[in-house]
């Protein structure tokens, strides 16, 4: 009988296996081209304020 469950353990594993692997890559997917959530305020460009350098990294 402890046969019969291990194998049954088995299997449903690998046939939960392949829904996992999709289920993870789908969840990247859409975390990389859902819109952003991001609740930082707008900035814009700022203004320099120092002085420029004198040296030259050539």
């Amino acid at each position: 009988m402890a046969n019969n469950t291990n194998t049954t353990r088995i299997f449903q594993s690998l046939k939960e296996a392949p829904q996992k692997v999709t289920n993870f890559i789908f969840g990247a997917f859409t975390r990389i081209f859902t819109p952003r959530d991001d609740n930082y305020p707008e900035t814009g460009t700022q203004p320099f304020e120092g002085e420029p350098t004198d040296k030259k990294h050539h």
